[in-house]
């Protein structure tokens, strides 16, 4: 199976977050990556159609109290190939984040996350599936009590 649309998702809560691409145990230096929890629907659709859907087991902590899976999709962001529209969204305004800037996300505090993945079809020895790339998000933040206080000032401080 191969996927040839783009998905839209609206209002999805997000886990796993490594914007920076730092190593660790899953992850290889400079891969950026995060997922996407999905519900039950959109999760069987997207895995017919070959996208790399998988499953919280009830012990890890990111799972909704009271169901005993709950389905992501993992989703990859690459600056080099096809680089994504990554905005961020506060009161005050857009704020378009390149690669430089993009690992402040996994610090900040999310309030809410719409984004359009794209599908790379892949065939690896037989295998095949379909990887899931952000073409385009936005992300809203949180602020806090004084940024929304300060937030009427220029950047000059006037």
């Amino acid at each position: 199976m191969a996927s040839d649309n783009n998905v839209l998702m609206e209002g999805v809560r997000i886990i796993f977050r490594n914007f920076e691409g730092k190593e660790g145990p899953y992850n290889k230096q400079g891969e950026r990556n995060f997922a996407v929890l999905l519900d039950e629907k959109t999760a069987e659709m997207m895995a017919e159609d070959g996208w790399n859907v998988k499953w919280l087991k009830s012990r890890d902590e990111e799972v909704e109290e009271g169901t005993d899976e709950q389905p992501y999709l993992p989703v990859s962001l690459r600056y080099d190939v096809f680089p994504p529209h990554v905005v961020l969204v506060t009161s005050r305004n857009r704020t378009p984040l390149d690669e430089t800037q993009v690992e402040m996300l996994d610090y900040s505090d999310i309030t809410n996350v719409d984004l359009i993945v794209r599908p790379h079809n892949w065939d690896v020895n037989g295998k095949t599936g379909v990887k899931a790339y952000v073409k385009t998000m936005f992300v809203t933040i949180e602020e806090d009590e004084l940024v929304r206080k300060y937030s009427e000032l220029d950047d000059n401080g006037g």
